[in-house]
C-alpha cells in the first residue's frame, strides 16, 4: 500500500505519550484560516512511499519508542484523507507490538475509517469549532462527520485527546469555548485536554504558495488569555 507522506518527525514528544515517529501525510479537506502547514493540502504533494518501507524506518527507532512508553503518531494534513493507507500501516504496526495514534479532526467518515479504529489505540481530536456555521467559515468544511467520529470513539472506548487551537478574536469566545466543554463532558473516553495557542510560524508558507492569509494582524493568545480559555473549559473537564 503506497501513501504520499509530506515529513518525518523521528523523536516527537508532543503528540501522544512518550517518545514517537510521527509521519506528517499529504491532503486535507479542510482549509483553516490558522493552518500552519498549507503545504500539506495537496494531495499530490510530498514523497510517495509504501506502509512496508515505512514500518522499517519506524523499527529502527523502536527502542527509542518502546523504552519511553511511545510509538506511531500520523498526522497530517488530514490523515484520515489517506485512511486506506494508515489502516495498512496500523495494521502492521500492531503485529509488531507498536502503539499507535491517530491527530485528525475526524472531519472524514468512509469504512476505511471504521476500520481504522480497530487499530488505533489513541486518537487526538482536533476540535476546530462546534457551531456548524462558524466551523464552514472557519474551515470551509461541515463538522457533521466530527460529532459522529467522536461518537464511534466513545461508543469503542478508544482514548482521546481533545485539542483546540486558541486563536484571539476567532476561536476564543466564551460560548464557544463552553460549548467544546460540554461536549468533552459527554465523552467518557477522554484522558486529557490541551489548549494550544495559536502561532504564525506558518504564515510565510502561506505567501510562498500565493494563498490569502488572512489572519496576518492576528497575535498569538497572551498567557492570560489562555488562562481564561481554559477557565470555559474547567467547570466541564475539572482534572
Amino acid at each position: 500500500m503506497k501513501g504520499r507522506v509530506h515529513s518525518i518527525e523521528t523523536m516527537g514528544m508532543l503528540d501522544g505519550p512518550g517518545i514517537r515517529y510521527i509521519a506528517f501525510l499529504q491532503g486535507c479537506v479542510l482549509r483553516c484560516q490558522f493552518c500552519h502547514n498549507p503545504d500539506t493540502w495537496n494531495i499530490q504533494g510530498g514523497e510517495l512511499t509504501d506502509s512496508e518501507t515505512l514500518l522499517e524506518d519506524i523499527k529502527s527507532y523502536l527502542p527509542y519508542y518502546q523504552a519511553s512508553g511511545g510509538g506511531v503518531t500520523v498526522s497530517g494534513g488530514e490523515p484520515l484523507v489517506q485512511a486506506s493507507f494508515v489502516l495498512d500501516l496500523f495494521k502492521k504496526c500492531k503485529e509488531a507490538g507498536i502503539h499507535t495514534t491517530l491527530d485528525t479532526t475526524g472531519i472524514i467518515w468512509s469504512p476505511d475509517v471504521e476500520q481504522l479504529l480497530d487499530y488505533t489505540d489513541l486518537v487526538l481530536l482536533d476540535l476546530k469549532e462546534m457551531d456548524p456555521d462558524k466551523h464552514s467559515k472557519l474551515t470551509g468544511c461541515s463538522n457533521t462527520n466530527v460529532f459522529r467520529f467522536a461518537r464511534e470513539l466513545e461508543k469503542r472506548q478508544v482514548k482521546v485527546w481533545i485539542r483546540h487551537v486558541v486563536v484571539p478574536g476567532l476561536t476564543d469566545d466564551q460560548a464557544g469555548l463552553e460549548q467544546i466543554g460540554q461536549f468533552i463532558q459527554g465523552m467518557s473516553n477522554v484522558e486529557k485536554v490541551e489548549l494550544l495557542p495559536f502561532h504564525k510560524m506558518g504564515e510565510y508558507k502561506w505567501e510562498r504558495l500565493g494563498h490569502n492569509y488572512q489572519l496576518g494582524q492576528v497575535s498569538p493568545p497572551t498567557e492570560e488569555e489562555m488562562q481564561a480559555a481554559y477557565a470555559c473549559i474547567k467547570p466541564y473537564w475539572p482534572q
